[in-house]
């Protein structure tokens, strides 16, 4: 006699299968959680209404403040920086990459940062890992005087390798309508005030993989002399925040427009604030470019363009000042102790880079 469906099921099924067993651990996901509260409410101001755990954050905006306000907001990730990190160990840093990253997008705007959230994903999960990552998310944001106010921690089995995990953020910020900055102010003549990176910061970590651990064939501990560091240490440098600066340069009013050197390097970030029929010319000789990238250059004969368009070539940001004003904005920079060179200048023509 044929035996029915229901039947076979409970012959075949000899135990109850949880969703651990699908390789999702809730308790673990569960005490990652509290830990995670503790590192987001460091970082919590009068402003923040809710507690991290709700189905949204609850973030009030001061009117005082922020008088006719515009909210600015960014998404971003830190892209392949993390294969580094994974090989390394090293996980407290990448949170900090985010966090200055997103800040950084709104400040050349005129933006002052508000709240954070982030978004992390994995496979199985590590309770060490996430709360190093979390915790240095909390302590960039505390930094940059933003409030963690909530994220997703998710568990997808399957999906990541063991050991990985993907990293993103969004932020939001505000600034007065008055006090936004465009890049419609800018007049031929400006001159660009380079401003240095900490390294790659989190751009154009794919081709640096490639030249410097399939070409060169290095080691991520291995010491390399031409860096005078260890290759791994090289990479992992910290994506500097430029908040405290961008404040005192546009407090004084000295600044008609920003660029964040990300992804696309100078090339490609710079025309992104320029007025129609206005392109910048960009002095090569302004400023030394650290070894790192020479050092890539060389390793995989990297045409400059490329090079120039890829990485930001020890150049993370660029202040577009009126030429009135540059003695003013350089002796802000002198107080501030902040290393700077003039690159260039604003020129009539296409809206791109050329470069001398």
């Amino acid at each position: 006699m044929k035996r029915s469906s229901e039947e076979k099921t409970k012959s075949t099924v000899k135990k109850s299968i949880s969703y651990a067993d699908a390789g999702v651990d809730i308790t673990s996901g569960d005490r990652s959680k509290q830990r995670i509260k503790m590192l987001a409410r460091k970082t919590f101001n009068k402003q923040v209404l809710s507690e991290i755990g709700g189905f949204g954050g609850l973030f009030a905006l001061d009117l005082e403040k922020f008088p006719n306000p515009v909210l600015v907001s960014s998404a971003d990730g830190v892209g392949t920086k993390l294969k580094v990190a994974f090989d390394l160990g090293i996980h407290h840093t990448v949170g900090q990459d985010l966090v200055n990253h997103c800040v950084n997008d709104i400040a050349v705007q005129g933006a002052t940062p508000l709240f954070f959230l982030d978004y992390l994903a994995t496979g199985k999960l590590e309770d060490m890992v996430i709360e190093r990552v979390v915790q240095g998310i909390s302590e960039a944001c505390k930094a940059n005087g933003c409030a963690l106010i909530g994220g997703e921690t998710a568990q997808m089995p399957g999906f990541y390798a063991d050991g990985e995990y993907d990293l993103a953020g969004t932020i939001i910020g505000a600034v007065s309508r008055d006090k936004i900055i465009t890049g419609e102010q800018i007049q031929i003549g400006d001159v660009l005030v380079g401003l240095p990176s900490n390294g790659l910061h989190t751009n154009g970590y794919s081709l640096a993989r490639k030249l410097l651990f399939e070409v060169a064939k290095y080691g991520p501990e291995q010491y390399i002399n031409e860096l005078k560091d260890k290759t791994g240490a090289a990479l992992m440098r910290t994506h500097r925040s430029y908040l405290s600066v961008i404040k005192k340069l546009t407090g004084a009013d000295v600044v008609s427009g920003m660029a964040h050197i990300t992804g696309g390097g100078i090339t490609e970030n710079l025309p992104r604030i320029l007025p129609k029929g206005m392109g910048a010319l960009v002095d090569r000789a302004s400023w030394t470019v650290p070894p790192l990238f020479e050092h890539l250059q060389q390793l995989g004969n990297v045409e400059e363009d490329e090079m120039l368009r890829t990485f930001n070539m020890g150049i993370g940001l660029i202040a577009v000042i009126p030429a009135e004003k540059i003695k003013k904005a350089k002796a802000i920079l002198n107080r501030a102790n902040e290393r700077h060179c003039l690159i260039g200048r604003i020129v009539r023509g296409e809206r791109k880079v050329s470069y001398n």
